[in-house]
């Protein structure tokens, strides 16, 4: 690009107007110059209006024609469902364009997606690292991604211009940071930062006391369960997509907390205070 913040002449699509969808929708139309803005969705009245506020340019139920005229796609589906529309329209995407996904896993998507991709068009991997607990265009806003991170997971055919032009993109709609890894690399350390959370804050709500009528609640409990208001369909796909990784996880959280339950067990009221001290000087650490 020879204006790295310029994306007048470019023409963007985005594939799924949701949350995620739709507040990148929001945010490229208010924080860019893009030339044309259109998205893609089955739901005709979200688009309808999105197109009413004036965040589109133009919306259609079948991608066929935004794909063919777009310079960079941004597919903000579940997993499966932005495998299945690429493979079905491999052939539309405009040559030279670049495509991207949202999508909370990589490996397996991507390996998918590079199968079936043709030479003179780029896809890579995308992982925004926002959001919310709700879900659906209305829950959208252009300032979700005001300093998160945003990850790109390029492989050996993604080429120093598609990174560039959407780094650039992410960073202008507010994204702090743009790191690049591969997708092996985000999948294990996702499990971590991400998926464990969500599961752990699912076993909390399913515990047994919260089946009685659960008092004394203070904040502590509601920021940690504050994840387990979930959609169930795409967190079911993510996580079994991305078993191996989270069951290794989920080993090493076992682990440490039996070290806390065996701490307990033999009084040793030092080494409970040497835990609670390293927590703390981490979790300060993290917001630095």
């Amino acid at each position: 690009m020879d204006s790295k913040s310029d994306f007048s002449l470019l023409n963007l699509t985005i594939v799924g107007l949701g949350l995620i969808g739709g507040s990148l929708a929001k945010a490229i139309r208010k924080k860019t110059n893009i030339g044309r803005l259109w998205a893609v969705d089955v739901d005709e009245n979200v688009l309808k209006l999105a197109n009413d506020e004036g965040i589109i340019d133009e919306y259609f139920t079948e991608p066929e024609i935004p794909l063919s005229e777009s310079d960079i796609i941004i597919f903000c589906t579940y997993p499966g469902k932005t495998v299945e529309i690429i493979k079905s329209n491999t052939d539309k995407f405009k040559a030279g364009s670049v495509v991207t996904d949202t999508s909370g896993i990589k490996s397996s998507i991507v390996k998918e997606i590079q199968s079936v991709m043709r030479d003179d068009v780029e896809f890579v991997g995308g992982h925004p690292m926002a959001g919310k607990e709700n879900r659906g265009y209305e829950f959208s806003h252009e300032n979700i991604f005001d300093n998160a991170e945003y990850i790109l997971t390029p492989d050996e055919n993604s080429s120093g211009r598609s990174i560039e032009i959407l780094s650039e993109l992410m960073k202008t709609v507010g994204f702090k940071k743009v790191v690049l890894m591969t997708p092996e690399s985000h999948d294990k350390r996702i499990a971590f930062t991400s998926q464990l959370p969500h599961i752990i804050a699912c076993a909390l709500m399913n515990n047994r006391n919260v089946e009685s009528d659960l008092g004394c609640i203070g904040g502590s409990f509601r920021d940690v369960t504050r994840v387990a208001d979930i959609n169930s369909d795409l967190w079911c796909e993510l996580i079994y997509e991305n078993k191996s990784n989270i069951l290794d996880e989920l080993d090493n959280f076992i682990l440490d907390m039996n070290k806390i339950c065996d701490t307990l067990r033999m009084n040793n009221v030092d080494g409970l205070k040497s835990m609670m001290k390293d927590s703390s000087l981490r979790r300060k650490e993290m917001n630095k």
